[in-house]
């Protein structure tokens, strides 16, 4: 099976096998791809020590390749994602269909599988970097010789506490939402985390269901990691070492950290480029230094019609300028297309903007003057973006790991505020946006922020994740244990 593109070589790549060569290989999701994009790119910086395959649907490759520089060091392996009823013709990522939709995806990634096995039968790569959803792959590249390393895009905290062998053992039924709104047996006791509210225990219930007779997310993992021969995080042991220490004792094999991923600068790739739009940079130029409040939820995250009035009534109530980006589910299934309050637009006009059209330059956004907030759904992604940019933080997580994130950031990092939340069922009001955005505007006050022990932790961590030796030698020790572990 010959299809890569971008390839000089099937072979070595002409370093007569001196180079670590891998197979990157995510689940169909861009939460989950742009990652391993950003591990790719680390580990080709680092020079021609490591030579890259990604593997995705084809119809994902255009933007894989956008993303990371041209290099006869990187190619890019094509599958075709077979047809499976039910999946709209096309769909090759989850940003691309419904909720149901994904799962379906997860199924036609499974039928990828003989394609797999033929291009690791004919590239014989050293290892293959894989993701959660594909249960399968480590036996398969047992078959060849090949390692297989599961890369999770979460934090380590996330991973320690809900898809460690001890939250449920073997033989165990699934735990309850009570069970999971406590830590699992044996969770690090230095940590401040000891309970979750049950609204979040039960959207983590999501975790332990099957759909169309596949393996749980939590048995699909917890399979992956079982039998690789090693894992892989993105973070580090000054932000998470005592979670990074359990999972090794939970998993008895190595954690090798790659470091925080932080974002490049400037941004590149993705069809942007490397200047803000000239209607956000003169809508933003209106406004003072640090000034203006910046929300958005990401490209996978939505709210319910009745929270986005609630967050727009809030960001008005706070009194700063304010954009807004809003999106809303694919394929049916909830949200208006117009969820903006009657009469809404007019009182916030020239102060407040709210826009529905899609994909906004995030990054550059973040980065620019007059930005001094950032309200945000807490992917992992997203508050590294913030924090490299400057702008103080307001967590409103939604789902998933966006709660232990949250966590993780204001409760042990100290950085960012969260909206507070009923604890039953996850509702927020206007006030509770209006006081968190107080509180971050505050923080990013000059003044007041040399006082501020939230403006403090940020400056401190900002620091560390631009400090390009740390970086560079969590890259180099990552690559070094890569050899290690495949005997070069």
């Amino acid at each position: 099976m010959e299809n890569l593109i971008n390839s000089t070589s099937s072979g070595d790549g002409g370093d007569g096998g001196s180079a670590v060569h891998i197979f990157m290989f995510p689940f169909l999701a861009f939460g989950h791809i742009i990652p391993f994009v950003q591990l790719s790119r680390k580990l080709l910086s680092a020079g021609t020590d490591v030579r890259i395959t990604f593997l995705s649907a084809a119809g994902n490759v255009p933007r894989i390749t956008a993303l990371l520089p041209a290099s006869p060091f990187f190619s890019v392996a094509p599958l075709n994602l077979p047809a499976v009823p039910g999946l709209p013709s096309g769909a090759e990522s989850t940003n691309a269909v419904s909720a149901d939709g994904a799962e379906l995806l997860k199924v036609a990634l499974d039928l990828t599988k003989p394609q797999v096995a033929d291009l690791l039968g004919s590239h014989r790569p050293d290892i293959v970097v894989t993701d959660f959803a594909t249960p399968w792959l480590p036996a398969l590249a047992a078959s060849f010789g090949i390692k297989t390393l599961p890369f999770s895009v979460f934090s380590a905290i996330n991973m320690a506490y809900l898809t460690v062998p001890a939250r449920r053992p073997s033989g165990c039924p699934a735990p309850t939402i009570d069970d999971l709104m406590k830590p699992p047996t044996g969770f690090p006791a230095a940590s401040p985390l000891r309970s979750i509210p049950r609204y979040q225990a039960a959207d983590f219930s999501y975790l332990f269901k099957s759909f169309y007779g596949r393996p749980s997310v939590f048995d699909s993992a917890a399979e992956v990691n079982g039998a690789s021969d090693a894992m892989v995080v993105k973070t580090c042991a000054e932000m998470e070492g005592p979670y990074v220490e359990y999972l090794e004792a939970q998993y008895g094999k190595p954690v090798l950290l790659v470091g925080p991923i932080v974002p490049d600068e400037p941004p590149s790739g993705g069809g942007g480029g490397e200047e803000l739009e000239p209607r956000w940079a003169e809508w933003l130029g209106r406004f003072a230094p640090g000034s203006v409040v910046f929300c958005s939820f990401g490209s996978e995250t939505f709210l319910a019609d009745s929270a986005v009035e609630e967050l727009l009534f809030g960001l008005e109530a706070a009194g700063s300028p304010f954009l807004v980006v809003l999106n809303f589910p694919k394929g049916g299934g909830g949200g208006q297309k117009t969820p903006i309050p009657e009469g809404f637009e007019e009182r916030v006009r020239g102060r407040g903007v709210v826009h529905t059209g899609g994909w906004v330059q995030q990054q550059l956004l973040l980065r620019h003057p007059s930005v001094g907030c950032f309200v945000c759904h807490a992917g992992l992604s997203s508050v590294l973006e913030a924090i490299v940019a400057g702008p103080q933080l307001v967590m409103l997580p939604q789902k998933g790991d966006q709660f232990l994130n949250a966590k993780l950031f204001m409760a042990e990092m100290g950085v960012g505020f969260e909206v507070e939340r009923r604890p039953e069922d996850g509702w927020f009001g206007r006030d509770a946006v209006c006081a968190a955005v107080k509180a971050a505007m505050e923080a990013a006050a000059p003044a007041a922020s040399q006082q501020s022990r939230v403006g403090e932790s940020h400056r401190k961590w900002r620091e560390f994740l631009l400090d390009e030796q740390v970086q560079g030698k969590f890259t180099v020790e990552f690559i070094d244990k890569l050899r290690q572990l495949c005997g070069k």
